[in-house]
């Protein structure tokens, strides 16, 4: 995206999250706590059942950035979380993420983010620049 202006409300995507995506990011992360992958334990902690790992739900947002605008063009990105992304079994669960132009500036543009999942907001604070 070449052509963005401040105020700009920039298209949601949504990202699809199930139990098979937690344990390919924890293969390949190498996070293998049991409240990413077994019920039974994610319950005994006092979870509704299994969360996705966090660090999943920020890529799915960086990747919403870089979708946006491609992966070269991504200067800067960061998020909190603040609610846990809840996925049972045999579900896939959306995370839709939706962005703003705050400004634009000096070939750069600053995106505030917004993830939902189920309406929930997951992600505080997410926001980055990306180039023009």
């Amino acid at each position: 995206m070449s052509e963005l202006t401040q105020d700009q409300v920039l298209p949601e995507k949504s990202y699809i999250i199930n139990r098979q995506l937690l344990i390919a990011y924890a293969n390949a992360s190498g996070d293998q706590n049991p409240i990413h992958q077994d019920e039974a334990f994610a319950k005994s902690v006092g979870l509704p059942d299994v969360i996705a790992h966090g660090m999943l739900t920020m890529a799915l947002a960086g990747k919403y950035l870089s979708d946006i605008s491609g992966s070269e063009k991504v200067v800067e990105f960061s998020a909190r979380f603040i609610k846990p992304v809840i996925v049972p079994a045999g579900s896939d669960v959306m995370l839709s993420v939706t962005g703003k132009v705050v400004e634009v500036a000096n070939g750069q543009a600053k995106v505030e983010l917004t993830a939902l999942c189920d309406e929930i907001k997951v992600l505080g604070m997410a926001k980055g620049v990306i180039k023009l």
